[in-house]
């Protein structure tokens, strides 16, 4: 079983990860004030990988909606031709 790899895409979720283990590794060693300065990163960086995310899913779904209507398609297969 393979380990998980990060690629070119997944770049700003893997610096969440690294600062929430971060985080967690100076709260467990009492150092609260790095704890609390990677905390709020990995947060920002999750917010921002997580609107991303939505705002992909919803411009797929209006693509998709306006591909599935049926006037849309014949109107692209004549010009095709």
């Amino acid at each position: 079983m393979q380990g998980i790899v990060f690629k070119g895409n997944h770049v700003m979720f893997k610096w969440a990860v690294i600062c929430l283990v971060i985080s967690l590794i100076a709260g467990g060693l009492g150092l609260t004030n790095i704890s609390a300065v990677a905390k709020k990163v990995a947060i920002i960086l999750f917010a921002l990988f997580l609107l991303g995310f939505l705002a992909l899913l919803g411009f797929a779904y209006v693509v998709g909606s306006a591909i599935a209507q049926v006037d849309v398609v014949p109107a692209l297969v004549a010009v095709s031709v």
